[in-house]
């Protein structure tokens, strides 16, 4: 056995699925997915198989011409799931598995009519980075095997399936009050981007190849908030070469999800807490969009490179606002980034091996160490890059990167060889060695600066000694600008400053939630009672990580908000996604103890 991915039990010594074809049922009254998976060799193959699962029943397997093959399900790793041992007959070139999912499959998320915005039918939604795809179907989980796909997902009648494929029609389903949606993903993609949702859904074209899907009830919101994706989509190829998926969909998903967003290719997940109603947070957009190129077309090997997709998403992401907005609207993306960045150093430790850029994540679960090291540490990584060798000659590399490795998922080592065949003597240069094996930020980080980002960041630095931005100053304030004053004020404060703080920038009713839970966290901290309610709202509506994570912290400071957190989770951990909750629950575990 030879394996090379912390995170699955692929063995590249053994044979390589090619093809993969998925015919499912979707059981709402089961909240599991049953039936089979046909993989796909594409040459005879024979001997020892291992592939990747969790939660999954496995009812048979043969091969594509029918013989029966005999498997065996190993004991169950906290990390890897368990692994499915098959024993392929010679001559097989296909093997078929009947399989149905758990209904506490990581990977899929069922919300109730209650959870939805039209309160009528019942919703799913997949979320299958960083290697839980195994538990939507038997199959080798490691981003080094890519695959096209197919699919026929049968739903209830009056649902809507999706996928992160092309469509390719719908027809009567087998068994009345069914339909049944045909896919296909032509391009080979990791199983990580595997991905589907079901619904009652409706769209609106945004432009000949971007479609938005939503509930019925956000739609008309969520198409006007990302009206302008397809000028999005022609700076991104104007910058990094033509977009090869042929279309962008989009489809905002309950609140329950617990991303911002999910570069699923041809059909990109997001939260409706982009729907701000003022288009001031579509970054996410051109952040997914991003990813199109870094990350769907390269990708990291393995969890160990994960800065490969997402420092790169994360520069790639600021250069197209920077052509559509602005080097002042850049540099304040940068700025909120840092921020997230000194949260994770925090969390982490500056010294910890968490926050190097290329980790060693053997025996240890990749969600819990999410955080904003490889997005923001990594972007600043190859904005170094660019600054050291000039951003003509670095785009250039950029396409070079691009076509040397599409459809290709590589190393940070196999990423550090063709820095140095392209452009020699930049890596040592730059010191990219302490960049990426050692931990904290190097002192050799670009700085982003703007006047207007350093007139802010000095007002919130004059807080404490009595320094308060005017009336005027105030309503000219962007939402970008609003969240970077926050974000450098103390995480407490006295209650007047919480008041006066409320009443001139109506900070507890905002729609924003960049800027609503930046303030609703400094108000958790000060123990400021006003906000309760607000805050309990949100918690209880809203299941996205990168908002929970910092509330919940914010209410673990007081012993009367740890009560407060103590009710808000249990009134609300049910809707929240099997992630979401293990990050709760990893926060709460570190209150002080009564």
């Amino acid at each position: 056995m030879a394996r090379i991915d912390p995170h699955s039990y692929f063995d590249p010594d053994q044979p390589i699925t090619k093809t993969l074809f998925l015919k499912l049922i979707v059981d709402f009254g089961t909240k599991t997915l049953r039936g089979e998976v046909r993989l796909g060799f594409g040459e005879p193959i024979s001997g020892a198989l291992d592939l990747d699962t969790d939660e999954l029943t496995i009812h048979s397997i043969e091969t594509g011409d029918g013989r029966p093959v005999s498997f065996e399900l190993g004991e169950k790793d906290a990390v890897l799931g368990r692994k499915l041992g098959v024993e392929v007959p010679k001559e097989t070139t296909e093997l078929v598995i009947a399989y149905e999912t758990s209904p506490e499959a990581v990977g899929l998320q069922w919300l109730g009519p209650e959870q939805t915005a039209g309160k009528r039918h019942p919703f799913l939604f997949s979320q299958c980075q960083p290697h839980h795809a195994r538990s939507m179907a038997p199959l080798q989980d490691s981003p080094r095997v890519r695959v096209p796909y197919r699919a026929e997902v049968t739903v209830p009648e009056a649902l809507t399936a999706v996928m992160s494929a092309g469509s390719a029609g719908r027809n009567a389903g087998p068994e009345t009050g069914t339909a049944t949606f045909l896919f296909e993903m032509p391009q080979p993609i990791p199983s990580y981007l595997l991905a589907l949702s079901v619904g009652d859904l409706a769209s609106k074209d945004l432009s000949p190849r971007s479609r938005i899907w939503a509930e019925p009830e956000t739609v008309e919101a969520a198409a006007w908030e990302f009206a302008g994706i397809e000028e999005m989509i022609r700076t991104a190829e104007e910058l990094f070469g033509p977009y090869v998926w042929d279309r962008y969909d989009m489809i905002t998903l309950p609140p329950a999800f617990p991303y911002g967003g999910m570069e699923n290719p041809r059909l990109t997940f997001l939260t409706p807490t982009l729907l701000a109603g003022d288009r001031s947070l579509v970054a996410v957009v051109a952040h997914e969009l991003a990813h199109s190129w870094t990350g769907n077309l390269v990708t990291n090997a393995t969890m160990n490179d994960f800065w490969l997709n997402e420092g790169f998403t994360v520069w790639a992401e600021r250069r197209i606002l920077e052509a559509l907005h602005g080097k002042d609207y850049a540099a304040m993306a940068w700025a909120i980034g840092y921020s997230g960045l000194q949260e994770a150093f925090e969390r982490f430790g500056e010294d910890s091996p968490f926050t190097r850029l290329e980790t060693d994540l053997w025996n240890i679960d990749p969600d819990s160490m999410y955080s904003e090291v490889p997005y923001e540490k990594g972007a600043r990584f190859v904005a170094l890059l660019e600054d050291t060798v000039g951003r003509d000659r670095f785009d250039r590399f950029i396409r070079e990167y691009m076509d040397a490795f599409r459809f290709t998922s590589i190393t940070t080592e196999e990423f550090l060889t063709f820095l140095e065949a392209q452009l020699p003597g930049l890596a040592s240069r730059v010191d990219a060695k302490r960049w990426l094996y050692e931990p904290g930020l190097p002192d050799n980080a670009p700085v982003f600066q703007s006047a207007d980002l350093d007139a802010l960041q000095d007002l919130s630095a004059g807080w404490p000694e009595g320094e308060r931005p005017t009336g005027s100053q105030m309503a000219k304030w962007s939402s970008e600008e609003t969240r970077i004053f926050l974000q450098g004020l103390p995480r407490s404060l006295p209650e007047e400053d919480c008041k006066w703080l409320d009443s001139r920038l109506k900070l507890t009713t905002r729609g924003n939630y960049e800027i609503l839970v930046e303030w609703l966290t400094i108000a958790a901290g000060s123990d400021y009672e006003p906000a309760f309610a607000r805050i309990r709202e949100v918690l209880c509506t809203v299941g996205r990580m990168k908002f929970l994570r910092p509330l919940y912290t914010a209410l673990g400071k007081n012993p009367r908000t740890r009560a407060l957190s103590a009710d808000i989770y249990a009134s609300a951990k049910s809707g929240y996604h099997a992630l979401s909750r293990m990050v709760v629950e990893s926060v709460m575990e570190a209150y002080p103890k009564a």
